[in-house]
């Protein structure tokens, strides 16, 4: 008697609200129409983006209410979920969610515990008796986690033991639900033929027909909901699978309901109520986003980040502030839509000639990076923009100054900078000389807002 098994996926949701609609409307109807044996959902991580206003103001629960709308088997978790969220805000953001988080990778720091949320596989068993192991893995950020009190495991600690306890188990088709990567994926395909199925997310990667690696079947549906991933296996009597594909629907291809507007902009008019009602300070003059106008925002920015890190001088960058904020009472829905993005205050230490040489990069960059489109490592604007200092001066002789005194190379100094500078490419001493204390859970605007409710209190 051969058994058939249909699998929906999703992935990288980012809180893409605007699709989301038409991606419930295709999961139901597939369901209801589904002449397969067996029907699972599963998401993939990050599912979440708190650069949507409603997830912001809910710490995440808007997305875990839509999620359980549509009775998912199981999710993991993305970075968004695990470096987006303090250690508390995780620790709740499912305890309304109707589905099990499958997630084998992330422990409590202190006690060595898997996290509280969070089960290492599942096991479901099909009407005809098959069962199904699935195992869930999130990238393992090993320099980030631990700032938020948890111990995140490599790979090849974690999956082997989780593939051979599936193996004890008598498991008769293994599904990885995999934030790790296009690149891990492969590799594990490469190593573990005993998994029938990789699902993958946080490259963004789009398999729109799967892709076949060592026998083992990679599936991945892109990013923001603009596709739809589903999987069909097919097993034989034996219970081994005979037959397995991937496809993918492009969500543009759906059709779009009239209400599907009033929801999506239902959804964003929630959020920036909820963080409107959030009032932080209280300016007397309007600040500028533009760097050559009088009062530009980013001066406050600077000493914000400076006082913050307890630092000697400060670096940041026009591209972040997407729009300036206006004469008057400044709200949280203010502060999110100037600085929505994933980033935080680093202080980095480091010598005076490794602060010179780290000038030297920043200035060869600049003309480059004025204009430079951004994307991705947490940013959420268009592009990197201009480079404004704090506290440092150069002058045609390419020395630097700290605060108007020459610098000292072996002199130690502290810099306020941001975690985004020491991912991208185009400072390497950052990385290569900076002591780097990425200042979590607080994203920059929290920081921003809390400095302008100690300067400008209502």
């Amino acid at each position: 008697m051969m058994e058939t098994i249909k699998i929906i996926h999703t992935n990288d949701l980012h809180s893409h609200f605007e699709n989301f609609p038409r991606v419930k409307r295709f999961i139901e109807d597939k369901r209801e129409k589904n002449s397969a044996d067996e029907f699972y959902l599963f998401d993939i991580g990050d599912a979440m983006d708190r650069a949507h206003p409603l997830t912001d103001a809910t710490d995440g629960q808007a997305n875990i209410e839509w999620l359980n709308s549509l009775n998912y088997d199981g999710a993991t978790i993305g970075n968004n979920e695990g470096l987006g969220n303090s250690h508390a805000e995780l620790s709740h953001l499912y305890d309304k969610a109707n589905f099990p988080v499958i997630l084998g990778n992330l422990f409590e720091k202190e006690t060595g515990e898997l996290a509280n949320f969070a089960k290492p596989y599942k096991i479901i068993e099909t009407k005809k008796q098959t069962k199904i192991g699935v195992i869930g893995l999130t990238a393992p950020y090993i320099l980030t986690y631990p700032l938020l009190n948890w111990d995140i495991h490599l790979i090849q600690e974690t999956l082997p033991k989780l593939v051979q306890e599936l193996t004890d188990q008598k498991c008769d088709v293994i599904v990885l639900l995999s934030h790790l990567g296009v690149s891990m994926d492969r590799r594990i395909a490469g190593k573990y033929p005993q998994i029938d199925v990789v699902i993958g997310a946080h490259t963004h990667h789009l398999f729109e027909k799967g892709e076949m690696d060592n026998g083992v079947l990679l599936a991945a549906a892109g990013k923001y909901g603009q596709n739809i991933g589903e999987i069909n296996l097919t097993l034989d009597d034996n219970k081994k699978v005979t037959h397995k594909n991937a496809v993918t629907t492009r969500t543009s291809s759906l059709p779009e309901l009239p209400e599907d507007k009033n929801w999506i902009a239902q959804k964003l008019h929630q959020g920036e109520t909820l963080l409107d009602e959030e009032k932080v300070a209280k300016i007397s003059q309007t600040m500028s986003r533009d760097i050559t106008k009088p009062n530009p925002v980013i001066e406050e920015g600077l000493t914000a980040i400076k006082e913050y890190a307890a630092a000697d001088v400060a670096i940041l960058s026009s591209g972040l502030f997407l729009q300036s904020l206006h004469k008057g009472v400044v709200t949280k829905n203010d502060l999110h839509k100037m600085l929505p993005h994933a980033i935080h205050v680093m202080k980095t230490k480091m010598t005076g000639e490794n602060v010179w040489r780290l000038i030297m990069e920043m200035e060869k960059n600049r003309a480059f990076l004025r204009n430079h489109p951004q994307k991705g490592m947490g940013f959420r604007g268009k592009i990197f923009g201009e480079l404004v200092y704090r506290g440092i001066s150069i002058d045609d002789k390419k020395n630097v100054y700290i605060n108007g005194e020459a610098l000292h190379k072996k002199k130690e100094y502290t810099l306020a900078l941001l975690d985004h500078y020491l991912f991208v490419p185009y400072f390497p001493s950052i990385e290569i000389a900076g002591n780097n204390d990425i200042l979590y859970p607080k994203f920059l605007r929290s920081v921003f807002g809390e400095y302008l409710s100690k300067k400008y209190p209502i």
